[in-house]
């Protein structure tokens, strides 16, 4: 099996089928300020209305549905700093499945209270001096606890494509489809259901420049990585695109772009004051890049996913303060 036959249509279509009235059917914002501004038809698909915050809850929730019997009560575990920790958790709380997250220990108290609050064990960690994944695979086999990583898993990329097939069922043809990327779940995930269903309309991938391994990985094809980025997108701050994601990014997406951490900021601070909508800073790549210019396909229908918005309110102000 070519190894970009990880995922495919069917099982897209097979994890939307399991997430029926489980997973919110997130809302399609329009904005005529943005059609006016990028002389196109813009529609942003929602995710940051999607339960636990993020789009993650439909890869979590997808993955840990399908587990066996004797996996389901010996219990998961998952290493993360917010959505995919809250995603898991929630999943968990709604399969009666235990959950152990592995966060840092300076993880927002906000998401800390979050992923306790749908029941899970927090295992914190110190991240100058532990290495989350051997960790989290320590406790997995000392616990015999199955590890469900943030986006390098096939059920987990099967999920976050829901989103991209929602989008396409409700508005039909689009000619471009604009993905955040962190470590290309959702990305992968959105560019085989977009390909399945519209063969000719592109998929390019937006990362924060200070995070751009995945982008250095699509135009290179080697994989490169990024060691701790310190970009404001936390949920992009991923080493690398994994095993299961690099291949499929090669082989679906048809280009990758970078936006600054300036961008990121004018963007955000846009959709809240436009949109009157919150949005995280990882949740707005996809939209820097159309707002800012980075892409610009005039008179063409554009979806744009806004991937979540579970910002720390207490840092509102230092954020925009800085746009």
């Amino acid at each position: 099996m070519p190894e970009h036959n990880f995922v495919t249509i069917t099982d897209v279509q097979a994890a939307q089928a399991r997430l029926l009235g489980i997973a919110h059917r997130t809302p399609v914002l329009t904005s005529r300020i943005v059609d006016h501004r990028t002389h196109s038809q813009v529609f942003f698909k929602c995710e940051n209305f999607q339960r636990t915050g993020s789009f993650k809850f439909r890869g979590a929730y997808n993955a840990l549905a399908q587990l066996s019997p004797a996996q389901k009560q010996t219990g998961v575990i998952a290493y993360s700093s917010g959505n995919h920790a809250q995603a898991i958790a929630l999943a968990g709380q709604l399969l009666n499945i235990p959950t152990t997250i592995v966060m840092p220990e300076d993880a927002p108290t906000v998401k800390q209270t979050a992923t306790r609050s749908y029941g899970a064990e927090i295992i914190l960690y110190d991240r100058q001096t532990t290495n989350r994944e051997q960790l989290a695979q320590n406790l997995a086999s000392d616990k015999n606890l199955t590890l469900i990583p943030p986006y390098d898993h096939p059920h987990v990329v099967a999920g976050q494509g829901t989103a991209a097939l929602e989008l396409i069922q409700e508005v039909g043809e689009l000619d471009l489809v604009l993905v955040c990327c962190g470590g290309g779940g959702l990305l992968s995930g959105s560019a085989i259901a977009t390909k399945a269903l519209l063969p000719d309309c592109k998929v390019i991938g937006v990362e924060p420049t200070l995070g751009d391994d995945a982008t250095r990985s699509f135009h290179s094809k080697t994989l490169q990585t990024v060691k701790n980025p310190n970009t404001i997108a936390d949920g992009a701050r991923t080493p690398s695109l994994g095993q299961i994601t690099f291949p499929l990014v090669l082989h679906y997406v048809d280009d990758m772009v970078t936006v600054s951490e300036e961008a990121i900021l004018r963007t955000m601070f846009f959709l809240w004051e436009r949109l009157k909508i919150v949005v995280e800073p990882t949740g707005v790549l996809a939209a820097a890049a159309l707002l800012e210019g980075i892409v610009t396909v005039p008179q063409t229908k554009i979806g744009v996913i806004i991937s979540g918005g579970n910002v720390d309110l207490a840092q509102v102000g230092k954020l925009f303060s800085q746009s």
